[in-house]
């Protein structure tokens, strides 16, 4: 059943009563999955239009398509990904999200702490066999805290989706990359632009964001034992418009159709917990901190990752255009 809003950190008055059809579909597929059919601002689900929380979502998007090129990815690569920004504990990153909002998010107005245990928690109760998937679900957006740092948000969240080619029209808010000067360049704009056809998702240049971020600090901390399932989850669910959409199939390699099946089976949880009553923290904390050391992230953490030069199917850094 509905519930009644939570939070009220919202914009102003829905535009519409009535929700987009999109929207009433990720509703029906909620209850489909056992969950509620709105979120916790009492909405249906990924309501891109005229949700109570539109004017901010609709701005930090704007930010991000216009401006997310090429050019600028690798520089945040070679900003994020190379400089350090001190040794923390999981625990201590997620405590610098008790204070942060999503801006790129519809369904919630609540702090980023508190859905890492609604995701783990919502997973726990379906997958108990699987603890590795309930700690994926508790750290996977733990690369906002960049955010927490200094980053702008439309660096760090939102949909992703890659650069260097055609942007896809199933990213949300797709109008708004008229603005991003790489639909106009000679490769960037074209279908397969920088890549060759079905290189594989590993090889494409995402956006950057929180998901990337921290794909590459666990990856690199040479304690993490988190199953390879865990860090494709953690680097490609934001990934909408691939695996909620079946966009960039032509960029799919054979490898990536287990990628996505794990994915999609992540995101029901990561989307419609957002529904969920919120947690108790301080009683769930000891058991996400057990699951921590378990899997060889209990102890400091470098937020830091050394240059990542991603290896991609294109003729060259040196292609230009106009």
């Amino acid at each position: 059943m509905p519930v009644t809003p939570i939070y009220s950190n919202c914009d102003g008055p829905v535009v519409a009563s009535e929700p987009p059809v999109e929207s009433k579909h990720y509703s029906a597929e909620a209850v489909a999955n056992s969950f509620r059919p709105t979120n916790l601002l009492g909405e249906a689900y990924r309501n891109y239009e005229n949700s109570s929380r539109q004017s901010i979502v609709e701005s930090n998007y704007r930010k991000q398509h216009e401006n997310m090129t090429v050019e600028k990815v690798r520089s945040l690569h070679k900003k994020w990904l190379g400089f350090t920004h001190g040794e923390h504990t999981v625990m201590e990153v997620l405590h610098k999200l008790d204070n942060f909002v999503d801006e790129s998010d519809p369904d919630v107005s609540i702090p980023n702490s508190l859905h890492a245990f609604m995701t783990a928690e919502a997973i726990r109760k379906l997958h108990p066999d699987k603890d590795w998937l309930w700690l994926t679900g508790f750290v996977h957006d733990l690369g906002k805290v960049m955010s927490c740092w200094g980053e702008e948000q439309w660096c760090v969240v939102g949909d992703t989706f890659p650069v260097g080619c055609e942007f896809s029209k199933d990213i949300v808010l797709s109008h708004q990359f008229e603005g991003n000067p790489d639909t106009k360049h000679a490769v960037y704009g074209t279908k397969y632009g920088m890549y060759e056809p079905h290189c594989g998702l590993d090889n494409l240049l995402m956006g950057f964001g929180h998901d990337e971020y921290l794909y590459q600090v666990l990856s690199n901390h040479p304690t993490c034992t988190l199953p390879i399932e865990g860090l494709w989850c953690i680097r490609y669910h934001s990934f909408y418009p691939w695996h909620d959409k079946g966009a960039y199939k032509h960029l799919m390699a054979p490898e990536d159709a287990a990628k996505l099946e794990t994915v999609k089976e992540f995101n029901k949880f990561d989307l419609y917990s957002k529904g969920d009553d919120l947690p108790d923290v301080s009683k769930l904390e000891p058991l996400y901190q057990t699951l921590l050391e378990k899997y060889g992230l209990g102890g400091k953490i470098r937020w830091i990752t050394p240059f990542i030069t991603v290896s991609r199917h294109f003729a060259g850094d040196d292609v230009s255009g106009s």
